[in-house]
């Protein structure tokens, strides 16, 4: 009875489980869906029997996706495939419902970058209807604009300037120089040495002027003039940029523009070289340029051409605009002629830059010049300078620059006073000036004193200027006898020591003395480092005058090495001693008869006279 009791039971509880799976199946799929999934499945008839084998085994060929299976269950074995029917359901409803989750996800994710794509695509609208102005780049461009409209009404530097070469003073053979180098129908590289404020930069600009007018001229007569200073030049080794020559700048670090950076490609950009092409490249203060950007610049010299290089550049890219293509595979032209200025010796040039270019010397101003100089900015301003006030500015200055300074100063100064522009400068105002500039005097003329014993007059170059050198001796019997000492001055170098020794041992051959019973005191006055062997022959004379008690005339300086047989032996620098000499009022001067050919013409100079012994020089300069 019990068993009979629990069969209906046990039976109902099969069919509810089984009529349960079957409604969450149609929840899933829906009626129509369930219907046509059973029917692919061959199901259908399945779920439409009486029989509960047959509904199991539908619903494990729907929820298993196997039409194969054909072998209805007992009932028996129904249970534990419920069992694994509900598990795979489990699973199938757990993947919809992540499936459900991830798709409302994604939906919700499109929608917002459709939002953000709308709001870009509005933005590029407004900003292509409105242009790339903003009210703050608007205010910008008004204060450039406002910019151009003001400025000083005039400077007094352009009105002072030299406007032809006519108007230069003191340079006639470095012009004629120049412009024999540049107006040639094959012109030349040049390097300009001199002294600072003598003219190298306004000589170098309008010599170009000239060139570009005369017949069969290898210049435009738009011809540029392109003007660096050396000294501030600035380039990275990497070649990340580079003014002079140029730079390629890669898209990722370097700033290649926006449309090129997005196509990856590198831009090329043409430095000063190329600006210069077909005219000037002025360099001032060469000297003072890196010595490896040197170098790649006398390889453009020699190519005519700056050729860029690039990782990035790509030549089979369509992407890529001609005029980088041809860059890239062509290179920038840069033909020209460089013009270089320096204050620096020869010496400390780089041969292989001297060797690629003619040399032009632009001598140092003298006190006529100078004042000439201050009487033309005078007249240039439409004032009149007086003439005591114009030798005031030549006795502080040996710049040209500088002395047109302290008459711009001199200027000011009287425009404060009488708040109008002056007509007349006197010597007071010009020496105000030269006060407020706290100049002191150059060096007065020293070849206008009596003869005198110990003293000699020598000659050397500081830069581009000779300079006079009074070089004295002294000669004291020995405290001990035998044991006589020399004394030199410690600043003078191991050169010029080397000099006192040798004139000792000439002195001694000539004059049969022993030099041991004396102490002897070389000095030169003023102290420096006499870089060199050329102030041999001056301290010999001085040591001899002042043994024999012999005078040396003041009017005379001289220059030149001494060997141990007391022959004169050539030394370097004879134009700009000679022009040092001028300026000192020195009447003769003596050199080694080697370097006679290198005395300049000076209408004005001093009397050159080239000997070869000591001997000949005793002669010429013993009272």
């Amino acid at each position: 009875m019990a068993e009979e009791a629990q069969k209906p039971s046990r039976g109902g509880s099969l069919e509810r489980r089984v009529n349960a799976l079957q409604d969450i199946l149609i929840q899933i799929y829906g009626p129509e869906r369930l219907v046509l999934r059973a029917g692919k499945l061959q199901a259908l008839k399945g779920l439409r029997s009486e029989d509960l084998g047959a509904r199991v085994l539908a619903l494990q060929k729907l929820i298993l996706d196997d039409p194969s299976l054909s072998r209805v269950p007992t009932r028996r074995e129904i249970p534990a495939i419920l069992r694994s029917l509900e598990d795979a359901l489990a699973d199938l409803l757990a993947r919809r419902t992540l499936e459900e989750d991830l798709e409302k996800r994604i939906n919700e994710r499109m929608q917002e970058r459709h939002e953000e794509y709308v709001r870009d695509i509005r933005a590029q609208i407004l900003k292509e209807d409105a242009g790339p102005e903003t009210p703050e780049t608007l205010k910008k461009l008004a204060k450039l604009i406002k910019y151009d409209e003001g400025g000083l009404r005039r400077h007094l530097g352009d009105t002072v300037r030299p406007r032809d070469l006519s108007e230069v003073v003191g340079q006639e053979q470095a012009i004629q120089s120049l412009l024999a180098r540049l107006c040639s129908p094959y012109p030349q590289h040049i390097l300009l040495y001199g002294p600072p404020g003598v003219g190298k930069t306004t000589v170098a600009r309008l010599a170009l002027d000239v060139a570009r007018k005369v017949p069969h001229s290898a210049f435009a007569e738009d011809a540029p003039f392109v003007e660096v200073d050396g000294a501030t030049l600035r380039w990275d080794p990497r070649e990340v940029t580079n003014p002079l020559l140029g730079s390629v700048h890669d898209p990722i670090y370097q700033g290649a523009r926006r449309e090129l950076a997005e196509g990856g490609i590198p831009e090329p950009r043409t430095g000063l070289v190329t600006e210069a092409h077909g005219g000037v490249l002025f360099i001032d203060e060469i000297g003072e340029m890196d010595p490896l950007l040197q170098n790649k610049l006398l390889k453009v010299l020699e190519d005519k051409r700056v050729y860029f290089d690039s990782p990035y550049y790509d030549p089979t890219d369509p992407n890529v605009p001609q005029y980088v293509r041809k860059l890239f595979e062509e290179g920038a032209p840069a033909d020209f002629i460089l013009i270089g200025a320096t204050t620096r010796s020869p010496e400390e040039i780089s041969p292989a830059l001297r060797s690629r270019c003619a040399e032009v010397y632009f001598d140092p101003l003298t006190p006529a010049e100078i004042r000439t100089i201050a009487m033309n900015a005078a007249r240039r301003l439409g004032v009149e300078l007086e003439p005591s006030a114009a030798d005031l500015i030549g006795r502080y200055t040996l710049e040209g620059r500088r002395a047109v300074s302290l008459v711009l100063d001199a200027y000011a100064l009287r425009y404060l006073r009488d708040q109008a522009a002056p007509e007349r400068l006197d010597e007071a105002v010009v020496r105000k000036a030269i006060a407020g500039a706290r100049l002191t005097s150059v060096k007065p003329p020293v070849g206008d004193r009596a003869p005198e014993v110990g003293r000699v007059l020598g000659l050397a170059v500081a830069g581009f200027i000779g300079v006079v050198l009074e070089i004295e001796a002294a000669v004291f019997p020995a405290r001990e006898a035998g044991r006589g000492q020399w004394r030199f001055n410690e600043t003078a170098g191991s050169m010029a020591r080397d000099s006192v020794f040798n004139a000792g041992a000439v002195l001694r051959r000539l004059l049969g003395r022993d030099l041991s019973q004396y102490d002897i005191h070389v000095n030169v006055v003023g102290g420096g480092n006499i870089d060199g062997p050329s102030a041999g022959l001056a301290i010999f004379l001085a040591l001899y005058s002042a043994l024999t008690q012999t005078p040396v005339r003041q009017t005379v300086a001289v220059t030149g090495e001494i060997s141990l047989s007391g022959r004169l032996k050539p030394v370097g620098g004879i134009p700009e001693k000679i022009l040092g000499a001028r300026q000192a009022g020195v009447l003769t001067v003596i050199i080694p008869w080697e370097n006679r050919d290198d005395v300049p013409d000076l209408p004005d100079g001093p009397r050159v006279m080239a000997l070869d012994t000591v001997d000949a020089v005793l002669s010429e300069v013993l009272a």
